[in-house]
């Protein structure tokens, strides 16, 4: 009966054992890493949103501008200049996958990334990238074949991209305080109604339709800076002449 006992017990620590000494599976640490990036909260400051849409496609209307159906109507646009290409420069670049023939805006969208990327690089010494641009409807049906976030083609609610005033800037590999900077620099622009921007999370990008109205804006900022710059002119080049003010 001793003996009996002396087995079990010695069968019983056995197990024990083997369960504390257990060989457990690695895992990465970039699994955790992933893990923690997964649980980041999202809250950027401009949502996407069904109202955002709205008023996209509002700005399309009160421009009246069509909606591009094929590439024979999008080729006619750039013939006449409606749209114009969006050419890589010192602060701006373009997705190297991007059709050529997709590398098109409205000339004020071009305006707005011009203005943008130029201020980027000044702040940062780093290039804005260009990742999407101007779309035609049988491209968009296509998108929406494998990425069911995308826009519809038609409605009240379509994509932008289709009258080719909307462009997509690269978020992805920017710094916390280069987003920052972005948000900031968009947030006066949209709420004097210039441009209507989205933050999207599935494609790391801010989706910008630019206004009409931008190319205007543009103008008079332009004309008070150098309004601005010839009173001080005037002002360093009659310091000390008669008749000067002191």
């Amino acid at each position: 009966m001793s003996i009996q006992k002396n087995a079990i017990l010695f069968l019983v620590t056995l197990a024990l054992s083997c369960h504390a000494f257990a060989v457990r599976p690695m895992v990465s640490p970039r699994y955790h890493r992933m893990h923690r990036f997964h649980r980041m909260p999202w809250n950027p400051v401009f949502k996407p949103s069904h109202e955002s849409l709205l008023l996209q496609n509002a700005e399309i209307d009160r421009l009246n501008l069509p909606r591009i159906r094929d590439d024979k109507q999008l080729q006619k646009l750039i013939g006449n200049g409606e749209l114009v290409a969006i050419v890589p420069n010192e602060s701006l670049r373009i997705q190297p996958s991007l059709d050529p023939e997709r590398r098109f805006c409205r000339p004020w969208t071009l305006d707005f990334v011009q203005d943008i990327s130029e201020a980027y690089y000044r702040e940062f010494h780093e290039q804005i990238q260009v990742n999407s641009a101007v779309r035609t409807v049988l491209v968009q049906k296509k998108l929406r074949r494998h990425n069911r976030n995308a826009a519809p083609e038609s409605g009240e609610t379509a994509s932008s991209h289709l009258a080719g005033l909307t462009v997509d800037l690269q978020r992805r590999g920017m710094t916390k305080a280069q987003v920052k900077w972005m948000e900031e620099y968009m947030r006066p622009l949209k709420e004097m109604g210039l441009i209507e921007p989205e933050e999207e999370r599935h494609h790391w990008c801010f989706h910008i339709m630019v206004g009409g109205s931008y190319s205007e804006y543009r103008a008079t900022k332009m004309l008070a800076t150098q309004q601005d710059s010839s009173a001080t002119l005037l002002e360093l080049t009659t310091i000390g002449l008669p008749g000067a003010s002191q």
